[in-house]
């Protein structure tokens, strides 16, 4: 008596990638943490702009975590030193130390990135 298996890669690969099942909840799952921990890492309210999916890539199933906000790029690769004009008025105004300051412009010496979405992605495995 003789027995014959056969293995249709095929078949497996398709049942992976299948959008409700297992792979794809433990993706979406997975997805959700990283996604979670980015919104804590954000500065100021930019954690609320963060938003997670899973779509279908070139090689399956994948993860995508998104944070809209305007600054963005700005948080992640950090900015050089650069000086600050003011738009519409002629002056620029803030306070000081409880006082009112007006210049005609502000030397801003930059800032340092912060990779908190890198970052989420190394605590999220």
């Amino acid at each position: 008596m003789s027995v014959e298996v056969r293995i249709d890669t095929g078949k497996i690969s398709r049942l992976l990638r299948l959008r409700g099942g297992r792979t794809a909840r433990k993706l979406a799952e997975r997805t959700q943490r990283v996604a979670r921990i980015a919104e804590r890492e954000a500065p100021g309210s930019m954690g609320n702009y963060i938003t997670w999916k899973v779509t279908d890539g070139p090689k399956g199933l994948q993860g995508v975590i998104v944070c809209d906000h305007p600054k963005v790029r700005f948080v992640l690769d950090g900015t050089r030193p650069h000086i600050i004009r003011p738009r519409r008025k002629k002056v620029l105004r803030f306070e000081i130390g409880g006082r009112e300051v007006f210049a005609a412009y502000v030397r801003h010496p930059g800032t340092k990135p912060n990779p908190f979405m890198a970052r989420a992605l190394r605590q999220g495995r």
